[in-house]
């Protein structure tokens, strides 16, 4: 079992033709992906490593049973292809693209809420693994191996440790989540869907400075939430008053800290770890008992 994506996804590429789209799409494949299309207007008829290039998303998925979409598309051109994919009514679609304009991410997310087909991953994310299944976006596939812990994070870098640091003991999926102010798929989403899966025995939830999405998610988690949950709060160190790399992590005060995450979490039974091998290391002590 994963979530959201498994071996019977079926995989499309937006912008497939650019330089990092063509290189992503290789290393999907070569994780055992089934990337079957790609889309880039203008150059249907073509082909990248025998994979069909097709104009648009819908006649991509009526030709090859596309269900999930990778988007590679520049920031300019990001909200227009995520439409694209929402009007198709694909199941999936991950938005890697960073720097889309703030306004544009708003406009597309809520289409795809208003649509209720197609769940929305991203922007600005590392995507979704499976690991052993299927890969879609730019985790990296050789660092860790199939097994029942769930990962959900805000942070690209820090997905890719967490899977290393427990890759002997492996996971069901992971998903990155992305950090700017406005994201289709959250945390809370995440966790009920781990909940929910019964090959997922335990959650990892890695979050990070500014805003109040941990601190919602640890309501969430009292409520909802049975399976252990271990956290992890990027930004101990981090200085008040100051954006920290993603757009979304602004500190005002106390609201946003990592402290105040820190305590909202565990205040609901989330053992947090300060740094990401020490959370690795309460995960470990957790499967083992």
């Amino acid at each position: 079992m994963a979530i959201w994506l498994d071996s019977n996804s079926r995989i499309l590429v937006q912008g497939m033709t650019g330089s990092e789209g063509t290189k992503h799409t290789r290393r999907m494949v070569a994780s055992g992906a089934q990337v079957v299309a790609g889309v880039t207007p203008g150059k249907a008829g073509q082909e990248v490593d025998g994979i069909p290039i097709f104009d648009d998303v819908q006649s991509a998925m009526l030709a090859t049973g596309a269900n999930v979409s990778v988007v590679f598309v520049p920031p300019k051109f990001a909200k227009a292809a995520v439409l694209e994919a929402v009007d198709a009514k694909i199941a999936l679609a991950v938005v890697i693209t960073e720097g889309i304009p703030v306004h544009d991410a708003a406009q597309f997310f809520q289409y795809s809420q208003n649509s209720g087909a197609t769940r929305l991953i991203g922007p600005n994310c590392p995507g979704i693994i499976s690991p052993g299944q299927s890969n879609a976006g730019i985790i990296p596939s050789d660092i860790t191996k199939a097994g029942r812990i769930g990962l959900v994070s805000k942070s690209g870098t820090l997905t890719y440790q967490m899977m290393y640091e427990l890759r002997d003991i492996g996971f069901s999926t992971c998903v990155g989540i992305g950090g700017d102010p406005i994201i289709g798929t959250t945390h809370i989403d995440c966790l009920q869907a781990f909940q929910d899966d019964p090959e997922t025995d335990a959650i990892v939830m890695i979050g990070e400075i500014g805003g109040d999405a941990e601190e919602r998610a640890a309501a969430y988690i009292a409520e909802f939430i049975t399976k252990p949950v271990v956290g992890y709060v990027a930004g101990f160190t981090a200085p008040e008053g100051k954006t920290m790399g993603h757009a979304g992590a602004i500190v005002s005060g106390s609201a946003g800290t990592a402290i105040a995450k820190q305590e909202a979490l565990e205040a609901v039974g989330v053992k947090v770890g300060k740094t990401p091998s020490a959370t690795a290391r309460l995960m470990r002590e957790l499967m083992k008992g």
